[in-house]
Parts: structure tokens; sequence; C-alpha cells
């Protein structure tokens, strides 16, 4: 297993870190634990979960993710470890978090206590803000809609809570999730001016078929050092290859429609369809070579992989291996010419 640094911090974090968002909903307590003596097995030292995990979020099984983790956390070497978790943003819909989360000092100390208790653990390695205070279009909105917008903490107050979590110990690094270019150079230049801590990380969906980071972001995230937790890597399992032939497959596109809207679009069948038929013909499993190709960009920190069961997780864990041919890398480039980022 490759490790990388992460940003500007201490931490060198394995290319693959282990996603928690189906313990608690589609995987027992027992399979949770199954899955992270696999995955530590085979040299994964970073563990990703959040507040609101499992998915799809419901007040009967929010915090399950935080708690399944925290029952094995708590016989492991907790410094070899690296532990990421998330604190809910506002706006959906998720009034049973502290009826209603927001990002300010008030729901930040409530957070981060409520998850170190679920994790068992004293502190995290890093804490991120799942999706911003105030308005942005995430999880598939693309256009900026001014008559959005809402009132928002200040990020310059975000950073003055999370910083008097860092010097009480509880956490030791920050990051975001589900940002954009402004807000991630804002964080930065706030803290800059406040001497405030900075962030390290910024966790957004990238795959073969969402490549948006590559422009704005990816020049962002290359002048402020932050690295990127590409997330999503399998497009909700569609570049695994196992929708193509069957719609009807089990799978979180299947039990859960309404969460996967953004693989809806018009342009997600025939794409994913182009990338399987380059991976079978590189002899390649689908699932191996977009996790693979995320992997192996040079903005990658670390691709977060998720499964539900450990032959699912072993296939995963297996592409850490795995270099991409010139031949497979140039075939990936015409079908993203010809479909660019249709699930945006």
């Amino acid at each position: 297993m490759e490790y990388r640094q992460l940003g500007g911090s201490d931490l060198r974090v394995s290319v693959l870190c282990l996603g928690t968002m189906t313990f608690g909903e589609q995987n027992s307590e027992q399979q949770a634990h199954a899955q992270l003596d696999k995955a530590v097995a085979r040299g994964v030292n970073f563990i990703d979960t959040a507040e609101m995990y499992p998915v799809p979020a419901r007040a009967a099984t929010q915090g399950s993710s935080e708690s399944h983790i925290g029952s094995w956390l708590k016989h492991q070497c907790r410094d070899q470890l690296i532990i990421a978790s998330k604190i809910a943003g506002p706006s959906r819909g998720f009034d049973w978090i502290r009826n209603g989360p927001r990002i300010n000092r008030e729901h930040l100390h409530a957070a981060i206590h409520g998850s170190l208790q679920r994790l068992q653990t004293d502190y995290l390695d890093l804490y991120q803000i799942h999706w911003p205070d105030r308005y942005v279009p995430v999880f598939g909105a693309s256009s900026y809609d001014v008559a959005q917008e809402r009132d928002s903490t200040p990020i310059i107050e975000q950073l003055q809570a999370l910083a008097e979590l860092v010097a009480a110990g509880k956490i030791r690094h920050i990051g975001l999730s589900n940002e954009t270019p402004w807000g991630v150079a804002e964080f930065v230049r706030c803290a800059e001016q406040a001497c405030l801590p900075k962030i390290i990380s910024i966790q957004n969906a990238y795959h073969l078929m969402n490549r948006t980071f590559e422009s704005a972001l990816a020049e962002t995230c290359r002048h402020t050092n932050v690295g990127l937790l590409a997330y999503s890597p399998l497009a909700f399992g569609h570049l695994s290859g196992k929708y193509i032939d069957n719609q009807e497959v089990k799978g979180r596109i299947s039990l859960f429609p309404s969460f996967g809207q953004r693989y809806s679009k018009v342009n997600v069948p025939a794409a994913s369809a182009e990338y399987a038929r380059i991976a079978q013909a590189a002899g390649l499993k689908p699932a191996q070579m977009a996790l693979a190709y995320a992997r192996t960009r040079w903005f990658t920190s670390s691709v977060i992989i998720g499964a539900t069961n450990l032959v699912q997780l072993e296939e995963n864990l297996n592409s850490a291996a795995l270099t991409l041919s010139a031949e497979v890398i140039g075939q990936i480039e015409q079908v993203h010419q010809r479909y660019p980022n249709p699930a945006p």
C-alpha cells in the first residue's frame, strides 16, 4: 500500500481510504468489523465516516456508522490509524440532528462531542465540514442560483470555533467536503489572515463520469496545498459495470433511488458502458480500472472506497497495485471527450 502526505499536514494516509456510509444500514456491526479488519490487514490506515451516516440518512440510524467503528476502534492501536469524520451542514432536512444542523460554534462543539463518544476515542485526526453552511449548488446541481442564497455563519467564525477544538486536543486537522474553489480559497485566506488552523483536505466527488474537479478546484488546491479525498470513485456502482445489462440489479441505486439522482442523467448509461468495454478489452475489472484512474491523478491524496461485502472490498483493495497503460488512459480520454462529465 502506498502512503501520501495529506495536504500541508504531517498525516501520511493510505492511497485507499475505507468509507463507511453503509455501516448501520446495509452492513451490520459484525460485517463492519470484518471490513475494517480486512482493510487494515491490507495496509489501509485511513477510515472516513460522518455524524449523519449511514446513508440514506434517517433519524433511526443516524450515528450508527460511527458507533460501529467505535466498538472496533477501542480494541485497536489508536495512534496507528487516521480517523476522519464530518459535521453535517444545514438545509438537507435533517432536523433530527441538533434540531437542524449548522456550522457554528454551538453546533461544532456539540457535533464533535457526539462523534467522539460514538467513536470511543479522545480525538479525530481529521474533522471535515460535510457541506458548506452557506448555499452552494451540490449533489448533482451545477448552476449557482442567487435566489437560494441564505444567511450563514461567516467562514472566519467557523475557523475560530474549529481552532478551539484543535486547541482542546479534540481534532488534529481540519478539512472541507463538497466545497467550491471560492470556498477553499476563502478558508485558506481567512486562516492565514487570522493565524487560525488551515484546511488540509477537500472531500469531493471525483470519478470517470465526474471530472469537474480537474479545472478550477485542481488549480486552487495546487496553490493552497490542499489534498483531494476522492469520494464516489465508482459513481454509486455504475463504474463497476453491474448496471449495464441489468438495471434492476441489487445495489444502492436500486435500493435508494432518490439518493442517486445525479446518476440518472442521459449520458450515464452510454458512458459507463464505454468505460466497462475499455476495461474488459484490457483484461481489467471495470471497478479496478476506475479506482486506479482516480488514484493516479496528480491531485489525489486518497480514494475513498466502500463495499457491502468482503468480496467487493477485496476487489477494490486490489486496485492499489494496478497501473493503467498509456493505451488505456488514451481510450479513457477519448470517451471523456465524447461524454464529458455526464454525472457531475
